[in-house]
């Protein structure tokens, strides 16, 4: 039969195919209610393709497979496993181990993924590839983290995934912007033709009766016209009574449950509540319930009403529907019996599944035994693997309080995998059943731990309180960790000042338990009283380098805060690396976005632009915010200073936007800042000043007091091009102050620049003489920044010929730079002392994307095309792809000559 009332549908999907099997790649998601049509509206499409078309990769996910470690990839990749010797030998044996152990990688699923792109792309070069995955939301963990991380890296690659979701799922496509094809229900004409055609002849009653029931949906309708033309009478139609909308699928399979014998209404109920159960398991379960001997043959019924499938031991629903109607028809009595039944049956399931044997075999209510094994899980097979044993082990804990800890420690494990919808599921379940005081704290601290959701002041105390009780237990590490994920609120958001001296006091007190972490808490919690400090600690790390990524990122996070900018693009840059290897997606956005802010607050725009692009991918992966936020405002200081006028305008309101709606106060700062750039550019220095002062004033939700440093200079400078200077001596004092007691370098920079700017002319040479003495090597904008600002004070007191040597310099060092107002303000003030100046030649980063930008200095730096694409996790065909745009832009041939030309670039 023909699919009726689909022509829109299968056109976009045609299209997609085509353009993305052409060569440009793509992806698709199918989402609708359950059976509207979305595997029908696939297989129309797929068999209309040519013999000789794409190579066909197939998964379909199913709650059965849900549990298994990389099941629905492994079924994906099968026919394309051939190619696998083509892969670098790292990557062909992280996907071996995983595809044939059916083990996670114990440093996360990235290196999987990033081989599985290598491995589509390898496949694709032969002939293009079109995947398709049925029911995304039913993936396994491990698959899932994979199949959205291929889906968003399909540029330039004959490769095309299309795949279904059911509406009202989670799904690990959620966040992940791929276009989305939503299917509805049939219009009136259409659900008429279906009802007609699957039951012709019905009387107009009956025929009303069905396509009301059915609500154009297509599975119900052809369900019920069957049932009502097997029927014949308007009698059977009446048993179809009115259902909520969500289970009208499943009551077009009830006449037919409720007709089977008892004996395999049972056998179905048992599959049912356990999803992984084999004939044997069901079949042993049954009789301890019935009391009676049950048979594998009284599964026939079933098999031939076509609800199941029986393949050797594997017991499988036809669709989940009927699943759905199995539970919901039996009374909470018969499910209590069948899952006691579960746990005693003389062979039970998890005595041979993977992965959950090491957790299910031990006392679920000896928790203590559960953690240790789930702890071993996760070493062997990944986190996702361990959190899914937790969960069994507490489905059979017969203790509230047991089973509560065991689902708070789930979720705990969750959010290392990113996954907040999974982290939320499992603290409901865990609130089903009362929590002490402390599992109440403990389950607020793991859903804080997503930057987006920060606690509000009273859970700050909660959670400073819970940090305080961890360690008088002796468990030092874990109040660090409850500490970092308060600690960011007294960053972010004005607060509680007395929960902030609090947590500076305990981590000062367990530093030594884990240094970088204390640091970083000190840095958020308490930036001028342990300014000195962090400092010097940051120094000493500085240089002796620790190797270990996650130390870096940490130090790098701290610098940030401490004004140490210079030091935090190095401890982030040093980090990125052994993240990325390390497939530790969330420590390396944050990496990422700071590595992105402090080059932008350097004006080092080559690192900066690449580094702000892939910090906002990376926060969409991740599910953080208020990274993608910072990154944002990252970028709208980017188009400032280089100057893009409209683009920053744009993205500082985008940032002020998101900063505003989660209290995120550096967003805010860095957002103005870019702002009052504008502005100032363009000689509207009121409302650049004004800008400028919410950075400054206490009360503003744009201060951010651990960043007192934040556009001192560019205050000062606007003030005084503005005839305004004493409107900001107040901040220059409190600054004065600050400094006093915290030698943050950002902060002592402006503070010198403020002096010498804001000075009597007796006064004047000397300190900008004291201001550019100053170790100025790692930040060459505020060197720039000084010297424009000497010669313009030279040149205001008709000294031109002493004026142009500072003004060269700057000029030089801003176009090298590539800050564009700076640059052409540089040349005005040249020109006004009688020296001409040419414009600056375009600089390599205006030319190229900022993936191209990452790549060219990738290649530059001596990287291979497979070297540059396990970095930014591409395939390597995909970064030869870009090459062949980036050579033409840049008016180069061959790799050498670009690595000339960027090494020559400033």
């Amino acid at each position: 039969m023909p699919l009726i009332g689909r022509e829109g549908p299968i056109a976009v999907l045609r299209d997609t195919i085509g353009r993305g099997l052409a060569g440009s790649g793509g992806a698709l998601l199918v989402t609708g209610e359950p059976g509207v049509g979305k595997t029908a509206l696939l297989r129309h499409v797929l068999g209309a393709l040519e013999e000789d078309g794409p190579r066909l990769l197939t998964a379909v996910a199913t709650e059965a497979d849900s549990r298994r470690t990389f099941a629905a990839l492994a079924e994906l990749l099968r026919p394309v496993r051939v190619f696998d010797d083509r892969l670098p030998p790292g990557q062909r044996e992280v996907l071996r181990a995983c595809l044939d152990t059916r083990s996670a990688p114990v440093d996360g699923p990235f290196p999987v993924a990033s081989a599985t792109l290598n491995l589509l792309a390898e496949a694709a070069a032969r002939r293009p590839v079109l995947l398709v995955v049925e029911n995304l939301h039913w993936l396994d963990p491990a698959t899932a983290a994979v199949v959205p991380f291929v889906a968003r890296r399909l540029a330039s690659e004959p490769i095309v995934l299309l795949a279904t979701v059911r509406e009202g799922f989670s799904s690990p496509a959620d966040t992940t912007g791929l276009p989305v094809l939503p299917l509805e229900p049939l219009g009136p004409a259409e659900a008429a033709t279906l009802v007609d055609a699957c039951a012709p002849g019905l009387s107009a009653a009956l025929r009303e009766r069905v396509l009301a029931e059915g609500n154009g949906n297509p599975l119900v309708l052809a369900k019920l016209a069957r049932i009502a033309r097997e029927a014949s009478g308007e009698a059977t139609a009446a048993t179809a009574a009115s259902v909520p909308p969500v289970s009208r699928v499943e009551s077009a399979f009830r006449s037919r449950l409720a007709g089977l014998p008892p004996r395999t209404r049972l056998l179905l109920l048992i599959a049912a509540v356990h999803r992984d159960i084999g004939v044997t398991e069901a079949v042993e379960a049954a009789q301890l319930i019935a009391g009676e001997s049950v048979h594998q043959d009284d599964l026939a019924p079933a098999v031939r009403g076509r609800l199941i499938t029986v393949h050797a031991d594997a017991l499988r629903f036809r669709h989940s529907a009927i699943r759905g109607a199995v539970l919901s028809g039996a009374s909470p009595e018969e499910h209590t019996r069948v899952r006691a039944a579960l746990a005693h049956t003389p062979s039970p399931l998890w005595a041979r599944q993977e992965p959950s044997a090491d957790v299910t075999t031990v006392p679920a209510d000896d928790v203590q035994a559960v953690l240790r094994a789930a702890a071993e899980r996760a070493r062997r097979a990944g986190v996702p693997a361990a959190v899914a044993a937790l969960e069994d082990a507490a489905q059979l804990a017969e203790r509230p309080e047991r089973r509560a800890e065991l689902l708070l420690r789930a979720a705990d494990l969750a959010v290392e995998s990113g996954r907040r919808e999974e982290v939320a599921r499992l603290l409901d379940r865990a609130g089903e059943d009362p929590l002490s005081a402390r599992q109440r704290a403990r389950a607020a601290w793991t859903a804080a731990r997503f930057h987006d959701e920060l606690p509000e002041d009273a859970d700050v105390a909660t959670l400073t309180a819970l940090a305080e009780d961890a360690a008088a237990d002796g468990d030092g590490a874990l109040a660090l960790r409850i500490l970092w994920t308060a600690a960011p609120h007294c960053v972010w958001r004005d607060g509680d000042h007395r929960a902030a001296r609090r947590m500076a006091a305990l981590a000062a007190r367990l530093e030594p338990a884990d240094e970088p972490l204390a640091l970083a808490v000190l840095a958020c919690a308490a930036p001028v009283e342990h300014g000195a400090h962090v400092l010097a600690r940051l120094r000493h790390w500085a240089a002796q380098p620790s190797g270990d990524a996650v130390t870096d990122q940490t130090l790098g996070t701290a610098a940030v805060l401490a004004g140490a900018f210079e030091l935090a693009a190095s401890f982030s840059s040093a980090a990125l690396n052994g993240l990325r290897a390390q497939g530790r997606f969330g420590p390396l956005a944050e990496a990422m976005t700071v590595r992105a802010w402090s080059a932008a607050l350097l004006c080092d725009l080559t690192v900066a632009v690449p580094s702000a692009d892939a910090a906002l991918r990376l926060a969409r992966e991740t599910h953080q915010p208020v990274l993608w936020a910072t990154a944002r405002a990252a970028q709208a200081l980017i188009a400032a200073l280089g100057g893009r006028f409209a683009e920053a305008e744009e993205l500082a309101t985008e940032a002020i936007g998101l900063g505003g709606a989660h209290r995120a106060r550096p967003v805010l700062a860095t957002a103005h800042l870019a702002l009052a750039q504008v502005a100032a550019a363009q000689d509207c220095l009121d409302d650049a000043l004004d800008r400028l002062r919410q950075t400054h004033e206490a009360a503003s939700p744009a201060f951010p007091p651990s960043a007192l440093h934040h556009g001192l200079m560019d205050l000062v400078d606007i003030a005084l091009r503005a005839h305004r200077a004493e409107e900001v001596r107040g901040a220059v004092g409190r600054a004065e102050e600050v400094a006093a007691v915290h030698p943050s370098p950002a902060l002592h920079i402006a503070v010198r620049y403020a002096r010498a700017v804001l000075a009597d002319d007796a006064d004047a040479e000397r300190l900008f003489a004291e201001a550019l003495a100053a170790d100025l090597t790692r930040w060459p904008f505020a060197r720039a920044r000084t010297q424009l600002a000497h010669g313009e004070w030279l040149r205001r007191r008709r000294r031109d010929a002493a004026a142009r040597t500072p003004l060269r310099a700057a000029r030089d060092a801003f176009d090298a730079l590539g800050a564009v107002a700076f640059a052409e303000r540089a040349r005005r003030e040249l020109r006004a002392s009688g020296e001409a100046s040419a414009e600056g030649p375009p600089e390599v980063r205006e030319l190229l994307s900022p993936q191209e930008l990452q790549i060219a200095q990738m290649v530059a730096d001596g990287l291979t095309n497979r070297q540059i694409g396990e970095r930014l996790y591409l395939s390597h065909r995909t970064v030869s792809s870009h090459l062949h745009r980036i050579f033409p832009k840049l008016g180069v041939t061959s790799r050498t000559a670009l690595g000339r030309l960027l090494r020559s670039s400033p």
